[in-house]
């Protein structure tokens, strides 16, 4: 099929299911490149641009193409950035996604363009914002009123009070949505200010390529020149010394400056092992505001303003439905209506109480086993292959030194709420990605592999001891 033809149609039935405002804002902009095979290349504007549509509409293009092409697509995201004045390079990141219809998983390659070169004077100023997440759709619950309501007083006077501010919770709660909420309210009220929101991870590839050029010290002293630095999962930090180093002296300057620093991380400073004590001792300095998962009537305010949002039709029984059973991620709310959306259309039926249910079913996971302890994990799994801990820990690549790490990976992820970046660093220092691709290699052998199976019902007996 011609890429024309094949986009066109796709944009055809996307536009039937999404509401006219959001079409225009995260479909009109994209860019089909090439199609090749069942491999899509679609260029996106900006890198935010990129990680909404995998948030809010993967699952809807993916099954729009299934159903165009009758065959598994792999999209490739090239997501353009605009060096004018210098060599433009590419960095690959590869993303799994669980695909709803067919519950087959997928592998997208992401092609994202070299990080911009923040360092140039010429270059126009970027602040990495989502306009589209701001205080008017951050609800308020009783989860997050302090966490809400602090963010607001600092996007009014940045840097005067509650500076630092550190913001903790689990996955899904909203952390990044109030960054950039209180991001685009400083920008509102002080136009003049220069903001900053960056991911960890991307602040650390930045630092990197600075390293390697040679331009580390003015890679510092560019954030170090911004008025508001908004760092998003500084757990991603831990084991990164030298990086930890570089935040250390921006953090310093700005804050005897008075500018305003806003971290997340997905638990409190005191328990991010792995982070240097200088760090932790400043992130505790200024307010610290958790944000819990959401309760029940901020769950049914999500809900009836996504569906709004999204001309979706639901009854109040099916509102109650979804908010009493999915307690924990405003993403799943928000999936769930998607997934209603593309369900509904794609399969030519109504949504009635019955698809709500399915829907909501392949959202929930089964009610885990009491907590592990997770000191016990590492000497469980290495006792039952009969190797030692620094065995585990080591270089080696030995069939059966491999398989124990990754058995140790899979089981801190399912018995703890660690992050990637956190097991790696127990499990001797690899880094999230490692962690991930071990993660994904256990699940599949379990799926698929009996004796497997089976041994690793025999560990989890053991480690429920």
């Amino acid at each position: 099929m011609e890429l024309e033809n094949l986009w066109k149609e796709c944009l055809d039935i996307i536009k039937d299911n999404v509401n006219e405002k959001a079409f225009s804002t995260w479909f009109k902009p994209i860019v089909p490149i090439k199609y090749e095979g069942s491999d899509l290349t679609i260029q996106v504007p900006s890198h935010f641009f990129y990680e909404y549509i995998e948030e809010h509409f993967a699952h809807l293009i993916y099954a729009t193409l299934t159903r165009i092409t009758n065959k598994n697509t792999t999209i490739y995201y090239r997501v353009f950035v605009d060096n004018s004045d210098e060599k433009k390079g590419h960095t690959t990141i590869q993303s799994d996604r669980t695909i709803l219809s067919g519950n087959e998983l997928k592998k997208t390659a992401v092609q994202i363009a070299k990080a911009p070169d923040l360092l140039t004077s010429t270059q126009e100023w970027y602040t990495h914002l989502n306009d589209h997440l701001n205080f008017r759709n951050f609800y308020e619950g009783e989860s997050n009123r302090l966490a809400r309501r602090v963010g607001e007083t600092i996007g009014e006077q940045p840097g005067k009070t509650f500076n630092p501010l550190f913001i903790y919770g689990n996955t899904g709660v909203g952390k990044t949505h109030l960054c950039h909420a209180i991001g685009n309210l400083i920008q509102e009220r002080h136009p003049e200010n220069k903001v900053i929101y960056i991911s960890s991870h991307l602040f650390q590839l930045q630092f990197t390529d600075a390293s390697r050029n040679n331009t580390a010290n003015d890679f510092i002293n560019f954030y170090q020149g911004v008025d508001a630095l908004i760092i998003d999962d500084i757990q991603e930090f831990v084991g990164k010394e030298k990086t930890q180093n570089a935040y250390f002296h921006i953090f310093n300057h700005l804050k005897l400056l008075g500018k305003q620093l806003i971290l997340t991380s997905d638990k409190l400073p005191m328990d991010l092992q792995g982070i240097e004590e200088r760090m932790i001792t400043r992130m505790k300095s200024g307010m610290t505001a958790e944000l819990g998962n959401p309760d029940f009537d901020l769950r049914k305010q999500i809900l009836h303003n996504r569906a709004k949002l999204d001309d979706l039709t639901l009854t109040e029984e099916m509102i109650d439905y979804i908010a009493e059973r999915v307690t924990e991620h405003v993403r799943d709310l928000e999936g769930i209506i998607t997934s209603l959306i593309a369900q509904s259309v794609l399969c030519n039926r109504e949504i009635d109480f019955d698809l709500v249910r399915r829907v909501v079913d392949q959202f929930i996971k089964p009610k885990k086993t009491p907590a592990v302890i997770s000191d016990a994990i590492q000497p469980t799994v290495s006792s039952f292959f009969n190797i030692e801990i620094k065995e585990m820990h080591s270089q080696s690549r030995k069939q059966e030194m491999v398989k124990a790490r990754q058995i140790a990976m899979y089981f801190y992820k399912k018995y703890t709420n660690y992050s990637y970046a956190y097991i790696g660093y127990l499990v001797g220092k690899r880094d999230h990605a490692t962690v991930l691709h071990a993660v994904r290699t256990i699940q599949d052998l379990i799926e698929v592999d009996k004796s497997f199976r089976s041994t690793m019902d025999e560990i989890d007996t053991l480690l429920k001891k």
